[in-house]
């Protein structure tokens, strides 16, 4: 659907892509024809495009040799599709394209055949700054680069340029962006040109500079003096003002409230304050509110630096407030504050009956909104209005138990006792007030989490999670909460991720701003292959929600299954500054010198580092410690690895082994033949007890197919392999699927059936997934496969690009 374009002279700030063919003056008519059709079709391909041009947010002009798209939601939009096409157009060596991006201000006008059409010099800027470039570069303007510095999902791919002269002698700040995988690293030469000249400028104005300054020397230092202090009290104050535009002034985060209460028991009710005014806030659509998990790293009574904690979590307001409940009444306090300025926008103190708590809650919310100058719909209203319950005890109940799901997510030790405790005191909530909404929703999801971790995968379980469901959609069937628990059912339960998009689009026209709902999004898109989309999704989660660990370590996962490993480096040094000590995050970053570069040295380095840290922390690097041995040949430390492999066994690429599989792999690797029998005789009756109860799980079967192939049942080995790839085919699950397609490979390499094991390997390194250089380099699993020069010819497009 196209833009309405107005033909006044009002302006909008848009977001410009602009793009052309380079060297397209010089092809015939018939090769510009093509060139532009494949263009075309690539530029309406991108995940970008077919999503602003649903929702009618994208204007299409065709400019001779290319085309300018004007976006209107973000300025990381149009580098978000400038992305998707570089990383297409390698499919397309004959088209050599620039790119250029400028957001600014634009007008509609009418053109000579009457049609809409857009004007402005954001649209003129952005042609400027892409003459700038050559073929693959995309270059941005730098107030678009400014625009996105702050953001640790586009920071590493700026690389400063400085100025280039372009046209009427135009001077214009240009920044690179590329990454590992797009956009052109190398210098334009354009740029290189300007550079040149103005250098041999220098040097002829050289000698008469010189001897001018020996006469005006004096003169200078006296002005410099005169005037430094003020330049200097001019310039801080235009950073400071510069700083204030890069976040967005409608953004704000609900800092922990203080528990004043004598009775110390009263910190759930606080927090619960807090959290319920942050549940409202964020379903206001025009305002960016942070998640509840990153702020609760505040918590602390210290004395708090409102600047940094603002500019960590890019907001331009924080509230702050206290609770006290003494009997039956209730005070709490609140205050708004400019984090730029320190300085307090509104405060208000409210002192009522306990049950006017939601009242309270409400008024903050609505307080807020107006000072921020928000302007909400009438059904944001409405939100803003409803109340949980009537019943303050079982409201007690629904904030205890959301206490213990909440700390499931952040960590998940002793998960199943916490939910079975949630899962109580949600029934008692519901017990007291039988039209108490969230209490069912929370319990929906309870039940999933049981299903999810494994703690009961039975359909009794996936029953009472959809009848929790069912029972709050029968109390308010547009209720977001509840086609928010719905899609989880799908997604966890039933894996439908096409009817768990449907339940999402109703949960966001609730939540606009909320992360769970952009990482389910994100995970969906995940597992159907949509990888571009599934960034995208996962790193607006995290921008909403910067300082939780859980979303940082799925996004780093989406960039390591794509390979793209710079830009997992930089996820996961972001996630080691928000939890320093966190083994699985330090594991997983010094691992990528092995994946990308087949280098041990590093994932060597922090295994021993962790183990020196205290030796319990073994079983949580087992599969590391395992890994890195194997790849080194290390049979002692093979053999310290299998004692460190929990009971209940070990996951490997995804896929979950039983312990004895793994010391039938340590035995086929240093050729122990009798020994490996032995363990994958022991594996092979484990596993094939899950297989029995669950014949349809893809990923039990495949892993009895792998035990099969140690053992040498052949045959058995080959159905079971073919027959996991079967029931989860990567056009299902792009995510599970790929494993088994490497483990199909596998499965045929220990067979000895080598062509067959290529041609499936060669297909598993063709997609996002879990097989690495550094594996098929190192790994003694491949050991068969590595003399084949065909072998060769898959692992070397996975060498590193230097």
């Amino acid at each position: 659907m196209p833009v309405e374009v107005e033909t006044d002279p009002k302006f909008e700030i848009g977001h410009v892509l602009f793009i052309d063919i380079v060297g397209y003056s010089k092809l015939l008519i018939d090769e510009q024809r093509a060139s532009l059709d494949a263009l075309n079709q690539v530029v309406r391909n991108t995940a970008q495009f077919r999503a602003q041009e649903a929702a009618g947010r994208l204007m299409k002009i065709p400019t001779g040799d290319g085309m300018a798209l004007v976006f209107y939601n973000s300025p990381g939009t149009p580098v978000e599709c400038a992305l998707e096409i570089s990383r297409a157009l390698k499919r397309h060596p004959e088209l050599r394209v620039r790119m250029g991006v400028h957001s600014g201000p634009l007008s509609g006008v009418t053109d000579v055949n009457q049609q809409a059409n857009i004007a402005g010099a954001g649209i003129n800027m952005a042609q400027r700054v892409m003459d700038c470039g050559d073929a693959g570069h995309i270059l941005l303007s730098r107030h678009v680069a400014e625009d996105l510095e702050h953001s640790a999902q586009w920071k590493p791919y700026l690389h400063e340029l400085g100025e280039c002269e372009v046209k009427h002698r135009v001077r214009v700040s240009v920044v690179n962006f590329y990454t590992n995988d797009a956009g052109n690293r190398e210098l334009p030469s354009k740029i290189k040109r300007w550079r040149d000249e103005q250098a041999a400028g220098a040097r002829t104005a050289g000698a008469k500079r010189r001897r001018k300054i020996a006469v005006i020397g004096a003169v200078l230092i006296l002005a410099v003096m005169a005037c430094l202090a003020p330049l200097i009290a001019h310039r801080l104050a235009s950073q400071r003002a510069g700083a204030s535009t890069l976040i967005a002034e409608k953004s704000i985060a609900v800092l922990p409230f203080a528990n004043l209460s004598a009775d110390q028991e009263n910190a759930v009710f606080t927090d619960g304050i807090q959290d319920e005014i942050l549940t409202n806030l964020a379903k206001v659509a025009d305002l960016k509110v942070i998640s509840r998990t990153s702020v609760q790293q505040y918590r602390s009574n210290a004395a708090r630096n409102l600047r940094e904690i603002a500019h960590t979590l890019g907001v331009a307001h924080v509230l702050e407030g206290s609770v006290q409940r003494v009997g039956n009444r209730v005070r709490v306090s609140a205050q708004l504050i400019d984090a730029q300025t320190d300085a307090h926008v509104w405060a208000e103190h409210y002192d009522r009956e306990l049950a006017d708590v939601f009242e309270i809650q409400t008024q903050i919310a609505q307080a807020i909104a107006e000072q921020l100058r928000v302007r909400l719909s009438p059904d944001e209203n409405a939100a803003l209005r409803e109340r949980a319950t009537a019943d303050f005890q079982a409201y007690d109940y629904y904030l205890r138990a959301n206490e213990l799901t909440f700390s499931v997510i952040i960590d998940n030790t002793h998960a199943k006792e916490k939910l079975t405790e949630a899962l109580r005191l949600l029934d008692e909530a519901t017990r007291r007030d039988p039209n108490f909404l969230l209490a069912y929703c929370r319990a929906a999801q309870a039940h999933l989490s049981f299903y999810w971790y494994g703690f009961d995968r039975t359909p009794a379980r996936l029953s009472l999670a959809d009848s929790a469901i069912q029972k709050a959609l029968s109390l308010q069937p547009g209720s977001g909460w509840a086609h928010l628990a719905r899609a989880w059912y799908f997604y966890q339960g039933l894996t439908d991720y096409q009817r768990a998009r449907s339940e999402l689009a109703f949960a966001q026209r609730t939540f606009p701003n909320n992360p769970d709902v952009f990482s389910l999004i994100g995970f969906i898109d995940r597992r159907e292959g949509r990888w571009d989309e599934s960034t995208q999704n996962l790193g607006r989660a995290v921008e909403l929600d910067p300082l939780n660990l859980s979303r940082l370590q799925q996004l780093s996962s989406s960039y390591h299954l794509l390979r793209r490993y710079e830009d997992e480096a930089a996820i996961n040094d972001r996630a080691i500054t928000v939890a320093p000590r966190d083994i699985g995050t330090r594991q997983v970053r010094s691992q990528l010198d092995l994946d990308a570069r087949a280098d041990t040295r590093a994932l060597h380095a922090t295994l021993a580092t962790i183990l020196s840290e205290g030796p319990s922390a073994a079983e949580t690097i087992a599969d590391g410690l395992l890994t890195c041995a194997l790849c080194e040949r290390d049979r002692a430390a093979a053999e310290r690895a299998l004692a460190a492999i929990p009971s209940d066994g070990i996951a490997l690429s995804n896929l979950q082994y039983p312990r004895s599989f793994a010391e039938g792999l340590v035995a086929r690797s240093f050729a122990d033949p009798v020994r490996a029998q032995a363990a994958f005789a022991s594996a092979r009756a484990e596993q094939e007890k899950i297989v029995v109860e669950q014949p349809h799980y893809a990923p039990a079967l495949g892993v009895l197919g792998l035990i099969d192939a140690g053992l040498g049942h052949k045959q058995e080995a080959l159905r079971e392999g073919q027959r996991a790839c079967e029931l989860l085919p990567v056009s299902k699950d792009a995510l599970e699927g790929a494993d088994l397609v490497a483990n199909l490979s596998l499965i045929y390499a220990w067979t000895g059936e080598k062509d067959r094991a290529l041609e499936q390997l060669a297909k598993a390194a063709q997609i996002p997934g879990n097989l690495s250089y550094g594996l098929l380099k190192l790994h003694p699993q491949w050991d068969s496969l590595r003399g084949d020069p065909r072998f060769g010819k898959i692992v070397a497009p996975l060498a590193p690009k230097h």
